[in-house]
């Protein structure tokens, strides 16, 4: 089926001009939560170049990572398949249970048939990246990878070594990674640029996961503006690699989001310098909701912006991403939408854009219309459903439902909670008992979207 669809992609593309393919630079932060960033209501610090996403661009707010924990989240993106079709719907022991299905057309292969150069940096979250043989950013459209070698080493930000195009080599004692991973993304768009060959660059920084690790001179900055949390010590651990504890975590937290927003604010720079800003669609989002690991604290932050819950549950909080796009003369600036959507969209949405078959596994909708401004012509979601499993045996931890204003939530072995998201979005009011055609319509579209998983 993969050989079949790749050659129909190839003389497909072939019709397509390059000049009308826009460069797409997809970021997607981890653990970052829905109020972690100023424009969408962080007080305690600012994220400029990040809201000159919003500010020149489109504000999603009613957008959906694809699960509640890492891996199940990024299947979701590549794959296009929400939750309850995902071939992996919880973080793994282990990597090779994450790894995409080699069957399967993803997200880059896509861009491949198109005549882009793919590259990522960071995170991968599904899979090793640096065993021969095995499933890899490479085997699945790639051209360039550079980051982690693992999920679990992705943890710290001083690893021992880093993985360049499927080679793992030493990197210098006390190298926060992500400074050079950034490097290496601009470098990308740079030579992609210097190509005259349209881009697409996968950015999963793995901030703010994990340990609360900054660039030392932005740490003692903001130590300086929460001295009170000094005597508090963030710890985490990265599978036997350098994990150094976390002076004043808090403080830890805010310099790698400035740390974050400042090579954003590089990258834009670059595009503008490049003669390319114009064609480039800049996109960004998290994998889920914030975290409460590694000292962070983000009650503290009020990370989830009022929203209930955090990452591991499905309560808004741990589901409602950030969502920013910019496209300068497509995209209207400082517009907002709250129309429904969520990690399973990305795929169709590129698709369109760029003049490509959806491939078979896709259950998202192309919000190209919503970034167009054309909301006449945006087909809409009869609902999303979120699964989220635990264990090795992927055992159902929970579930939830969005269906317009209404939310069903469902923890195992307990009943439905029913939520009118319009009159109550922080999940306050269980209505269950009074709307029990509610409870039966939600568990009816929880039967047509849950696919067992094959063992």
């Amino acid at each position: 089926m993969k050989a079949f669809f790749c050659l129909f992609l190839l003389g497909f593309s072939l019709t397509v001009c390059s000049a009308d393919k826009p460069n797409v630079i997809y970021i997607l932060t981890d653990d970052l939560g829905y109020g972690d960033l100023s424009c969408y209501g962080q007080k305690k610090f600012k994220t400029p170049h990040i809201d000159r996403l919003a500010s020149e661009g489109l504000k999603f707010t009613a957008h959906y990572s694809g699960n509640t924990v890492c891996t199940p989240s990024r299947a979701v993106l590549m794959t296009g398949m929400h939750s309850g079709r995902c071939y992996v719907r919880g973080n793994m022991r282990g990597e090779a249970g994450a790894a995409l299905d080699e069957k399967m057309t993803v997200l880059p292969e896509v861009f491949k048939a198109a005549g882009y150069r793919t590259g990522a940096f960071g995170k991968w979250g599904l899979g090793n990246t640096h065993l021969k043989g095995a499933p890899n950013p490479l085997n699945h459209g790639f051209d360039e990878f550079y980051g982690w070698k693992s999920q679990t080493i992705a943890h710290t930000y001083y690893p021992t070594t880093y993985v360049h195009n499927g080679r793992e080599l030493p990197l210098k004692q006390g190298t926060y990674l992500h400074t050079p991973m950034m490097e290496q993304a601009r470098a990308f768009v740079r030579g992609s640029v210097q190509a005259k060959q349209p881009f697409f660059c996968y950015i999963p920084t793995a901030i703010p996961h994990a340990a609360m690790h900054a660039p030392k001179e932005l740490h003692e900055k903001w130590r300086k503006v929460f001295p009170q949390f000094d005597k508090k010590i963030g710890k985490y651990g990265a599978g036997g690699e350098p994990c150094p504890d976390v002076v004043n975590p808090i403080a830890g937290f805010a310099a790698m989001m400035e740390h974050l927003d400042n090579e954003i604010g590089v990258l834009l720079k670059l595009l503008d310098e490049l003669g390319v800003d114009d064609n480039t669609l800049v996109m960004f989002s998290s994998d889920n909701g914030a975290h409460k690991e590694g000292g962070h604290d983000p009650l503290f932050w009020n990370s989830s912006g009022n929203l209930r819950g955090h990452k591991r549950d499905m309560h808004e909080g741990g589901i409602r991403a950030p969502m920013l796009a910019r496209w300068p003369g497509m995209i209207a600036p400082g517009t907002t939408t709250a129309h429904l959507s969520g990690f399973q969209d990305l795929l169709p949405t590129v698709c369109e854009l760029i003049g490509q078959p959806v491939p078979p596994q896709n259950t998202g909708i192309s919000f190209v219309p919503t970034l167009r401004g054309n909301m006449a012509k945006q087909k809409t979601h009869d609902y999303l459903y979120f699964e989220f499993c635990k264990g090795a045996n992927q055992v159902i931890a929970s579930q939830a439902v969005r269906a317009g204003d209404w939310k069903a939530f469902r923890a195992a072995g307990k009943p439905m909670e029913i939520f009118n998201l319009k009159a109550d979005p922080f999940e306050k009011n269980d209505l269950a008992a009074q709307r029990p055609e509610l409870v039966r319509k939600m568990e009816a579209i929880i039967k047509e979207a849950h696919v067992p998983l094959t063992q």
